[in-house]
């Protein structure tokens, strides 16, 4: 400010927004972030401004879900607040979305269409959900990210649940476990067995159902994870 860098001063405006995202302090957040926002605006900076919409969506989306473990009920179950929340984080999400076109940035779009995916999820649409995740799992083949590959299996997986399509569920988790293999990520491994064995039970296949929860029983306990 001392020295007149307006985009100096957007930028920092963004960090301090997302530390206090951070520290749970939302509407402070929200105030940085929309300083960053009006600033990249006034500048003509249209990808700080595309980073600005982005952070406010996630600055909304942190504290959709903060207020949401309080009432630990399923997606699409929320207090009006609570969706009022989210609501707005996917409104900045699609703002994001539209100028990220706009830059053609695909690397953006990806983290914009899984986010709107997530959110809209918790929001009980799970049609829209599985609409985003879709385009973000293509975003993520066209780049070879295998870790935003499987956490958009995983997305989907979780969506088609609520939807009653078990059997697609089914398809899309050990598609996450396949991942979770191929990157040696044994959490993730566990958690896909987990899904893939309460799916299992919801489609009455058992035998298979107790196969996953073994697999997952055994891994807990590799990873003393109590």
């Amino acid at each position: 400010r001392t020295i007149g860098d307006r985009i100096g001063e957007a930028k920092a405006s963004g960090n301090l927004g997302n530390t206090l995202k951070i520290l749970g302090q939302f509407d402070e957040a929200v105030v940085c972030c929309q300083r960053h926002l009006d600033i990249s605006q006034e500048q003509g900076d249209k990808v700080g401004e595309a980073r600005a919409l982005y952070n406010i969506g996630n600055v909304y989306h942190a504290k959709g879900k903060h207020l949401s473990w309080n009432t630990a009920q399923d997606p699409g179950y929320l207090p009006q607040e609570v969706k009022d929340t989210l609501q707005k984080a996917s409104e900045y999400y699609e703002r994001n979305l539209s100028l990220v076109k706009e830059l053609g940035d695909r690397a953006a779009q990806g983290r914009a269409y899984g986010n709107l995916g997530n959110t809209h999820y918790l929001l009980g649409n799970f049609s829209e959900a599985i609409a985003f995740h879709k385009e973000r799992l293509a975003i993520a083949k066209e780049f070879g990210d295998k870790a935003a590959e499987r956490r958009a299996y995983s997305n989907l997986g979780n969506a088609h649940i609520f939807l009653g399509r078990f059997d697609i569920s089914a398809e899309y988790y050990k598609k996450t476990l396949q991942l979770s293999r191929q990157l040696k990520d044994q959490a993730v491994e566990a958690q896909a067995c987990y899904s893939l064995g309460n799916t299992c039970t919801l489609l009455q296949d058992y035998e298979k159902a107790i196969e996953y929860h073994l697999r997952h029983l055994v891994i807990a306990q590799e990873l003393g994870d109590r």
